[in-house]
């Protein structure tokens, strides 16, 4: 039986903090919708301290980003998005159109169609989360969307360069500098000056998330993706350092970020508590990391590896971080996690940053039911249908009598003109 040797906070304090997030939410929507830019800007004004004469970036102010930058930089950039965008285009080559014909005379089909507009949200009020832009932007092209808008708050007063020269290399038509459910808002619903669009995407705080959660419905979103998650699955393979290392990496993220142990030894639960302890007094995030830590962070005693994934898949955790001597156990048994992490060469930073899968994932045990962000994630796949004259005669008189049953007769005279007209019988 598992055995919790720390436990985080209660699911009655979680909730309760929801409601919170959830009413703030909902009248900063409301108000988007009534009064648009006006909205956006006063929300801006009292959240980012911001308030440019456009919040949509020139081509001027996009050169001059560059300019602040590193040739390093960019060209760190340019390598993660080359990663990101491989990887994407390996996806979509997987997803294949089909047209076959199922009876004679009946073809079925379906076609990949890319969404029209995405507005992508890349976080970095606290952390300038360059990478997100390639996760949402990169991947959106890829899949050829039209129009892709691309929004981020300020960082220390200013538009982060990093972040909009990401942004530009990746291809979004247009950048906005906004933050937070004012810049969610505003792509979903419109203003005077942004035209809305069909689906938003990025990850974000947990007012970005309940944001995407109450608007979903008018667009489409990618998932829900609220503060970062991690599972570091252990066994006497690794050491407390390193558990402890990739637990804290995650947990800086912010001070409600869930980072969690699960391992089949005590000694190893034992050493990485000590050395989560040590490693928050030198590490420069050490204050965010320890409050998510304190109050979100679990370590978990199990019995065996198939205990271990039993407790994983009801974690249904973000990120699951692989560390034993079968990491293939778990990829092979474990069904819900957002992405895998497999062997203690890899970590959940690779990732996050460059390696080319997506960092987009699923919280809150949403990875029930889905995986993350990937290039599908902008494509409908909408179906067609062709018929003979000869073949609409034949499924019309299976229709005709189906429809008899369910008592819709509309429907069914649908199918009894046809039976009619090319089954040369009237």
């Amino acid at each position: 039986m598992a055995i919790y040797l720390k436990d985080g906070i209660s699911v009655e304090a979680a909730e309760t903090q929801d409601q919170k997030v959830r009413a703030i939410v909902e009248g900063i929507l409301k108000n988007i919708e009534t009064s648009g830019d006006s909205a956006v800007r006063e929300y801006s004004e009292q959240f980012d301290k911001w308030s440019p004469d456009s919040f949509r970036l020139s081509q001027e102010e996009i050169d001059g980003c560059y300019k602040e930058l590193d040739q390093q930089v960019i060209d760190d950039i340019k390598f993660a998005q080359e990663q990101v965008g491989n990887f994407a285009r390996i996806q979509r080559n997987s997803m294949l159109d089909v047209e076959e014909e199922t009876l004679p005379g009946v073809v079925l089909g379906h076609k990949h169609i890319p969404m029209n507009s995405v507005g992508c949200y890349v976080p970095g009020g606290k952390y300038p989360l360059v990478a997100s832009a390639h996760m949402s932007v990169v991947t959106a092209k890829v899949a050829g969307v039209k129009r892709v808008i691309a929004c981020a708050p300020p960082f220390n007063g200013e538009p982060h360069p990093a972040i909009v020269v990401a942004m530009d290399m990746a291809g979004a038509d247009e950048i906005y500098c906004m933050g937070g459910v004012q810049a969610v808002g505003a792509m979903a619903l419109g203003t005077e000056t942004i035209a809305p669009v069909d689906m938003i995407v990025g990850p974000g705080n947990a007012f970005v998330a309940e944001a995407k959660r109450q608007l979903f419905g008018r667009v489409g979103i990618d998932l829900f993706a609220g503060p970062t998650e991690t599972l570091v699955i252990a066994d006497d393979s690794v050491d407390g350092e390193l558990c402890a290392t990739d637990l804290l990496g995650q947990a800086e993220h912010g001070p409600n970020s869930p980072a969690v142990l699960l391992t089949n030894s005590e000694q190893l639960a034992k050493d990485t508590m000590a050395e989560v302890e040590r490693q928050l007094k030198v590490l420069s995030t050490g204050d965010v990391a320890g409050a998510a830590w304190a109050e979100y962070g679990q370590v978990i005693l199990c019995d065996s590896y198939e205990e271990m994934v039993k407790v994983a898949d009801d974690l249904a955790s973000e990120h699951v971080q692989v560390m034993t001597k079968d990491p293939e156990y778990f990829l092979q048994n474990m069904s819900n996690y957002g992405a895998l992490f497999l062997g203690p060469e890899t970590n959940v930073s690779y990732g996050d940053k460059v390696i080319g899968t997506n960092h987009t994932l699923p919280t809150k045990k949403a990875a029930r039911y889905t995986g993350g962000l990937w290039v599908g994630k902008f494509l409908k796949t909408s179906t067609y249908q062709r018929v003979t004259p000869e073949a609409s005669a034949m499924v019309g008189e299976y229709c005709s009598r189906l429809c008899a049953v369910e008592g819709f007769a509309g429907h069914k005279e649908q199918a009894d003109i046809r039976v009619r007209r090319y089954g040369g019988k009237g």
